[in-house]
């Protein structure tokens, strides 16, 4: 009987064990990281938000040129199959399109290419782990790796350009840190990987608006600010303004709202998560709970 504990990937209509998920070597995913991909939580057995990641997906695929021959119903149904077949109950699920292999051989025009869908799904991932984010993230500001300017990769649609990402991950684990942040070549903040990054002083969040994804996360993180009085700003941000501010927090899909205890040497809240992160943290787990926002899965089906 095929073990799906580890996770379960869809790829070509078939579901199967994720450990048995291949795409081709020669596929343009694969050989230029050409690609685009949303995440979609599975929390207590349903989906959350799934509708604002698949607009983000189909917004993604317009963008990227890339007809994978699946409507959203389509999609819908591969995701609810493959989360029901894998049994997770609290699951990272990640819908991806990809560029393809050439159908004319040796054909360096990404026209030729047949473009494709898979999925595939994993246990729960949190970006910053649930002991570290309860008490305060320490968060490298990387300013030798700048973050891929908007002109050349638009950080928008959701793609595997994470060269920058990865090298300021290697020189965050080798500070000691738990995770790093990216500025832009102007010196305003950019984010990180897998997460955005926002600055409250007084009442007044800032988070920054161009050069970053505008995450689903961070749509629930700004309507919670709203929610609690709170005044935001979308807009540039400085890292003086930063690292000046009262608390610092993250929103990422694989986690929610992770409060920041230290960026480089600077401590927040005396080195550990602020009050007004904390509180968003615990609303947004209430979030996930909300029937508004969930699409229950039948893992009977």
């Amino acid at each position: 009987m095929a073990d799906f504990s580890k996770g379960a990937a869809w790829i070509r209509g078939d579901i199967k064990p994720i450990e048995e998920a291949t795409i081709g070597v020669t596929d343009w995913a694969v050989t230029h990281s050409d690609a685009t991909y949303d995440v979609v939580p599975v929390w207590e057995g349903a989906f959350f938000r799934l509708g604002d990641y698949l607009d983000r997906f189909e917004a993604s695929l317009a963008a990227w040129r890339m007809e994978i021959g699946m409507n959203r119903a389509d999609i819908m149904e591969a995701l609810h199959a493959m989360v029901a077949r894998s049994d997770l109950r609290n699951a990272y699920v990640a819908m991806v399109a990809a560029r393809g292999v050439p159908a004319i051989p040796d054909s360096r025009d990404p026209r030729d290419c047949a473009n494709h869908f898979y999925a595939w799904c994993v246990p729960y991932i949190h970006v910053v782990t649930p002991e570290i984010a309860a008490n305060g993230a320490r968060v490298w500001l990387d300013e030798t790796h700048r973050r891929i300017p908007p002109e050349s990769v638009d950080p928008r649609v959701k793609n595997y350009h994470w060269g920058d990402f990865t090298q300021g991950l290697f020189a965050a684990k080798d500070a000691g840190f738990d995770t790093v942040l990216l500025p832009d070549g102007a010196g305003n903040v950019t984010e990180g990987p897998g997460f955005n990054v926002f600055a409250l002083t007084g009442e007044r969040v800032v988070t920054p608006e161009a050069g970053v994804l505008h995450g689903i996360t961070r749509r629930n993180a700004l309507e919670m600010c709203e929610e609690a009085g709170l005044q935001v700003e979308r807009r540039a941000l400085p890292l003086a303004e930063l690292l000046e501010a009262d608390e610092v927090f993250l929103s990422t899909s694989g986690g929610g709202i992770v409060p920041v205890a230290q960026i480089g040497e600077r401590r927040f809240s005396n080195g550990s998560a602020g009050p007004v992160a904390s509180q968003l943290r615990a609303r947004y787990f209430e979030r996930l709970a909300e029937p508004r926002f969930r699409t229950e899965i039948n893992y009977g089906a």
